[in-house]
């Protein structure tokens, strides 16, 4: 698992007065950097091959300024040219939002999916929820 922690900005609340909605999407890619990482070490955008396809966020819980938050980020599943990552944002120990994300390899010149390598299954494989038991 990867996790990363957020330190939420004044910026990020809402009338309410806790953490917008809008900003999970953000923490969640900050979340699967490490991810993107495996497939792009230097994170060139000429040499960008990961594309999400997908997100789906689950609100669970009010998150609010001032107190750190941790994005967990794991893999659910390897597929042949996409992956399913698996994220939590926690905050005070408490389990706040999920997120599921379709993330595909992509050829940006032929502009279609490709088969994920076997040397990046390989990289992938430590982080996959079941590997981590």
């Amino acid at each position: 698992m990867f996790s990363t922690s957020i330190s939420p900005r004044f910026c990020d609340t809402d009338a309410l007065g806790h953490i917008n909605n809008t900003v999970l999407p953000v923490w969640f890619l900050e979340g699967r950097e490490d991810i993107l990482r495996i497939f792009n070490p230097s994170l060139k955008t000429e040499d960008v091959s990961l594309v999400l396809a997908k997100i789906e966020i689950e609100y669970l819980g009010e998150i609010f300024f001032g107190r750190e938050v941790e994005i967990r980020t794991f893999v659910l599943r390897i597929g042949t040219s996409s992956i399913l990552v698996g994220q939590e944002a926690w905050q005070d120990q408490q389990l706040r939002s999920t997120a599921t994300a379709t993330m595909v390899n992509f050829d940006k010149h032929t502009r279609k999916s490709i088969p994920i390598p076997a040397e990046i299954r390989k990289r992938l494989a430590p982080y996959l929820l079941e590997a981590e038991g």
